[in-house]
């Protein structure tokens, strides 16, 4: 026979019951937010690891130039002295160590290294014809969506381009997947050192770049009657991937994916995001899909309407990766003006030049010049010392590399390039250039005029780049 609980009884089983309860709920609601919180499982994107190692160098002592340091800072008749791959002092009147090498800067300019944000060396090799499988592996066509795609995989270090951009002041490099595909894979920075590999010329612990394009060119696959067709196609096509991406890093158990992997990784800041983007209204686009997916573009390349929409550009920081005048030879490019990149640098905007073809790779100071001088006419006077940072500093900030280089200081990479004159005059030329401390170029010296296989005895390789 059952007895019916006393009231303090039956409150009390009550309350072990609901203590019971709160318990296991709480246990559930700490293994679920224990779960959220732990961090994606290791899908490192490490795969092929750097291998390089400064080159040996003695001493270097440059004296009585013109220092110029990348930031708007400019100095006359100063001494930089490097050392050990570093800058190691700068100022007048640096005296030498015993075994320094003494150069005489009088009536030259000392800057820092050439940066290059867009590139296709080594994977678009000289001589090359657009489409040709033999020394073209730009883009990977096999699908529109490629995130699992890495560019130093199929980077050819014997590319005679490499040496001409070496002989117009480059010493870092990034080279990128084509803009054929939406999503189109990962870029890779490198040191413009000849190496036999691609590891041996891979900047140590420089961020990956993803590639993603917008516009005429993913449109592309619909010519061969494969989807996308539109701009309309392109941008779902992206998203789709975002949003897989999304529920793959919350997912701890899902199968590895490479592709989604990269994604998530940008998703997670750890890859820089580079969109091929020309109409301003396209990068408007990408922007929206940036912030629903949570992911940072750091710059548009090409862009050749940035100048139509600089605060927006600049309100989202992201940068812009521009020529000086190229415009008009696909309709996206038709609205190009070669103030282009004045007007972004006089609204705040971040600006820089890039070459993506090997004929302005090594004279990206001269694109530098005719965009200064562009702005010069339209009203907006811009110091030369302080357009310098479109291709130094500011693209070392954009790759994520401006604690090393792409600026003149002490304790900096010493990535220098000694001018025979105002860097700016088509007159001068590049007489020197250091990677890390050692001289990698000189001009005067054909033994320190790096070639390629590809090079050795064509009677073009014979002539001055």
């Amino acid at each position: 026979m059952a007895y019916p609980l006393q009231p303090e009884k039956k409150r009390q089983g009550e309350n072990l019951r609901i203590g019971v309860l709160f318990q296991a709920a709480s246990f559930l609601l700490a293994v679920n937010l224990a779960g959220c919180g732990q961090p994606r499982p290791d899908r490192s994107l490490e795969v092929f690891e750097s291998t390089y190692a400064p080159p040996p160098a003695p001493p270097y002592l440059v004296r009585n130039a013109t220092i110029l340091d990348g930031l708007g800072g400019e100095m006359t008749g100063a001494d930089l002295l490097m050392a050990d791959g570093k800058i190691i002092t700068l100022g007048p009147e640096i005296a030498a160590p015993a075994d320094a090498v003494i150069i005489d800067g009088t009536g030259r300019s000392l800057t820092p290294g050439i940066i290059d944000v867009h590139t296709h060396y080594g994977t678009a090799t000289l001589p090359y014809a657009i489409g040709s499988p033999d020394h073209w592996d730009v883009n990977e066509a096999s699908d529109p969506v490629t995130p699992q795609i890495r560019i130093e995989t199929a980077f050819n270090p014997q590319d005679p381009a490499l040496y001409y951009a070496l002989s117009g002041g480059v010493t870092t490099f990034q080279v990128l997947p084509g803009s054929r595909n939406a999503i189109g894979g990962l870029g890779v920075v490198m040191k413009n050192v000849p190496g036999p590999t691609s590891q041996s010329m891979k900047f140590p612990g420089a961020p990956y770049g993803l590639k993603m394009a917008c516009g005429e060119n993913p449109k592309a696959y619909g010519i061969e009657g494969r989807p996308p067709y539109s701009r309309m196609g392109v941008v779902s096509l992206q998203r789709q991937a975002w949003q897989k991406a999304a529920d793959y890093a919350a997912d701890p158990d899902a199968p590895r994916d490479f592709g989604l992997d990269v994604l998530a990784a940008a998703l997670d800041g750890e890859v820089k995001v580079h969109v091929h983007c020309y109409r301003a209204d396209d990068m408007s686009i990408m922007m929206d899909m940036a912030n629903e997916f949570g992911f940072e573009i750091a710059a548009f390349h090409h862009a050749v309407e940035a100048y139509k929409i600089p605060g927006q550009l600049s309100e989202q920081n992201i940068c812009s990766a521009v020529w000086s005048d190229w415009w008009g030879w696909k309709l996206e490019a038709f609205d190009g003006i070669p103030e282009n990149a004045a007007y972004l640098h006089a609204s705040g905007a971040c600006v820089m030049m890039h070459s993506d073809v090997p004929a302005l790779g090594g004279r990206l100071n001269i694109e530098v010049a005719k965009a200064v001088s562009a702005g010069r006419d339209a009203g907006i006077d811009i110091p030369p010392a302080e357009a310098l940072a479109w291709i130094t500093s500011e693209p070392a900030k954009l790759l994520g590399i401006d604690d090393q280089t792409g600026s003149i200081g002490t304790g900096r990479n010493a990535d220098l390039v000694l001018w025979s004159g105002d860097p700016f005059s088509v007159y001068s030329r590049a007489d020197l250039v250091f990677v890390d401390g050692a001289l990698i170029y000189d001009r005067s010296d054909p033994a320190r005029q790096p070639r390629g296989d590809f090079m050795t005895g064509q009677p073009s390789a014979k002539s001055e780049p």
